[in-house]
This record gives structure tokens, sequence and C-alpha cells, in this order.
């Protein structure tokens, strides 16, 4: 059965590292989904395993090709998707895509694949921890630190469209839920 966890957050909710813990106590069920993206490499980022780095040209052939599940243009002219070609390498592995995505991928991709995905949403407790998880990083500046705050109410407002939301008001609690949530999901048969 091919099942697929998708995991989105408003910046500063304690998603990725929610999903490195996923990724680390379930290596045998879970295989971490890479996106593909425009945008030039961060120092550091490798391709193949950070993203797919394609040039425009390249992903607006994928897009006619039918390659991903699911795209956008998240900025003008930075694209980001989710290959199909990557779920299906996760799949021939016998493992679980885990796609960590953004709010509207994430719905993109539950409409296409319905009970055979489950969506998870994580939040942080309030905006007010959220402001105070943003400015502790210091890489915020304060017109960064409000369009991040103003993105997370946004985000906020589709949280109910979600399978299952998940406070992160303690981490290692959060981590708890979201792994009996996904392990319960990934034991019970879906009907194809």
């Amino acid at each position: 059965m091919n099942k697929i966890i998708i995991i989105t957050a408003p910046s500063g909710s304690g998603k990725t590292t929610i999903v490195r813990q996923l990724l680390q106590r379930h290596a045998g069920s879970l295989g971490f989904s890479i996106s593909a993206c425009t945008r030039q490499p961060r120092p550091g980022e490798v391709h193949g395993k950070d993203y797919y780095f394609l040039s425009e040209t390249d992903f607006k052939q994928k897009i006619e090709a039918d390659a991903f599940i699911e795209w956008e243009m998240v900025y003008t002219g930075k694209y980001y998707g989710t290959l199909r070609s990557e779920v299906d390498r996760i799949w021939s592995e016998d493992k679980a895509p885990l796609v960590d995505i953004d709010v509207l991928g994430a719905l993109n991709i539950k409409a296409q694949y319905g009970e055979k995905a489950i969506s998870l949403f994580i939040q942080a407790p309030s905006i007010e921890e959220l402001r105070r998880r943003l400015s502790a990083r210091g890489t915020e500046t304060p017109e960064t630190l409000q369009e991040r705050l103003d993105k997370a109410a946004y985000e906020l407002s589709f949280a109910d469209r979600f399978d299952r939301i998940i406070v992160n008001d303690n981490l290692e609690n959060a981590i708890e839920e979201t792994m009996a949530v996904i392990s319960n999901f990934l034991q019970k048969d879906v009907l194809v």
C-alpha cells in the first residue's frame, strides 16, 4: 500500500526538528521526499540531498511533462515542487514518503491522494510564542519577522483543513504525538 505522510507548519513551529526525529526513529518505514526548486543552493546544501536544484527552464519542462505531483511559484521566478519520481523512488524502497512542504502544497497532495495520505499541521501554541521563537533565532530583522508572522497567520487559517493538528508546546510530546499518529496511519488498511 503506497501511503504518503505530509507535514506542514508555519516557520518557527518546530517542524524541521520533528521531521528529523521522525526520520531517525522510523528510518525503516519513512523516506524523506526531496523537493525540487529553482533557487541557488545555500552554502553546504547538496543537490540530491537537500533539494534537486533545477534551472527555471528544466523546471518548466518538468511541469509540461507532468513530472510533479505538486508545484508552485513561491516567489517570482522561484519554483518549488514535489517530483513524482521522488515519491516513486521512496515507494520502491517499501517506505512511505515523508513530504515536508508548505501549506498550499500540502493541501494539493492531500487532495490528490485522499485516504492514501495523512496531512499533519504543526503549530506553535500561540502567535506570541512563534514571535519569541523566531526572535530567538537571531536571524530576523523587524521587517522579516513581521513578514513571517503575517505568513504564519495566513497559514494558520488553513489548519482546520488538515487531518491532524499537532500543537508543539513541548517538543518531545509533539514528536511522540506525531510518531503515534503516523504509526497508526501506516498500520491502517486503506481501500484503494
